[in-house]
């Protein structure tokens, strides 16, 4: 595929006001999320629950510009047999897939992990476009820890992030990066500014030598932000500026945009840092949100397996969908949080 028509579908997955649902739990994520709001994971349950997010109809239609599925679910139909990946191409949105087959031990680095699945994946490409797919996403993991991030292990993930999205612009498929510097240890956000930007920079290294069209792929990055367990947290407004900062000295004006990742923030915190680096403005590319848990928490609380609560769990999703939707133009306020 020529690289205006692969730019042409990455700029529609960053449109202005929307975001990219990531509905691409793997089973036995999925079945986590479940077993808290006391729904077993069966194929029909996963199946009821990602068709009434697909049928929210303004949410979809307003607010969401892709939907990254699993393999199960790209190939799964709704209760009354349309496929799911025609029920969001009927709202506009482009179906995606998740690709890679998760973060292994790297050998000779002690906690720290290397993404795989590069084997076998021109031919599952293939198919994934057959079946609707028209972008991808492969995650790394980047630990920070003592003496982690090792360089093998950026290196590693970067080299693989680069040869992934290489054989999905081979496809005709538009290829998320997302090299995700993990928020769960007791870093301040100076520290993760360090290795974000190492991580980055490493990142485009690899997709330059790989070949990649910059313009034909989007960037899902982790924010500037303190660890979890970091006793002293960052505001608002220094994860927006830090953030924003690592973006412009790492992140080629080529590339369309960057959908970020909550990475276990909660709703709000994802909505309102968003917000903020929009509120900043005269950036080179667009900034939205490939959201999972951010988008979908509300939803799985108020459904809770029952068919009564459909309703009230698209009323959920829709909210979030349009909260990030304004964040992702820098028009979300905490007074509409409060107002919803």
């Amino acid at each position: 595929m020529a690289t205006d028509e692969l730019n042409a579908i990455a700029r529609k997955m960053v449109a202005k006001g929307k975001g990219i649902l990531a509905a691409d739990e793997s089973s036995g994520t999925i079945k986590k999320r479940f077993d808290k709001i006391g729904v077993a994971s069966t194929f029909e349950n996963r199946r009821d629950y990602r068709e009434l997010l697909f049928r929210t109809g303004e949410a979809m239609r307003s607010h969401i510009s892709g939907v990254i599925l699993y393999d199960e679910t790209i190939r799964q139909d709704a209760a009354d047999g349309t496929p799911l990946v025609k029920l969001i191409e009927a709202a506009g949105s482009v179906p995606g897939i998740k690709v890679d087959a998760g973060a292994k031990p790297l050998a000779g680095c002690p906690g720290e992990t290397v993404t795989e699945g590069l084997d076998g994946l021109r031919e599952r490409l293939e198919e994934y476009h057959k079946l609707g797919a028209r972008f991808a996403k492969w995650r790394a993991v980047i630990d920070i820890g003592a003496n982690m991030p090792s360089y093998n292990c950026l290196n590693a993930n970067a080299h693989a992030l680069a040869r992934y999205a290489a054989l999905c612009q081979e496809a005709g498929i538009v290829p998320i990066v997302e090299p995700e510097v993990l928020m769960d240890g007791a870093h301040d956000i100076d520290t993760c500014y360090t290795v974000t930007e190492f991580t980055l920079k490493e990142t485009f290294q690899q997709l330059y030598y790989a070949k990649v069209a910059l313009e034909g792929m989007v960037l899902k990055p982790n924010m500037v932000i303190a660890g979890k367990k970091s006793p002293k947290q960052a505001s608002v407004s220094e994860v927006a500026e830090k953030t924003v900062r690592c973006l412009k000295a790492c992140v080629p004006s080529a590339v369309p945009g960057v959908a970020f990742l909550s990475g276990g923030q909660s709703d709000e915190e994802a909505t309102a840092h968003l917000d903020a680096m929009n509120k900043i403005g005269g950036l080179p590319w667009a900034l939205t949100f490939s959201y999972g848990r951010a988008l979908q928490a509300a939803p799985q609380s108020a459904w809770a397996g029952k068919t009564e609560n459909v309703a009230a769990a698209q009323k959920a999703f829709a909210h979030r969908a349009r909260m990030n939707g304004l964040a992702a133009v820098g028009e979300w306020s905490k007074a509409l949080e409060r107002a919803a």
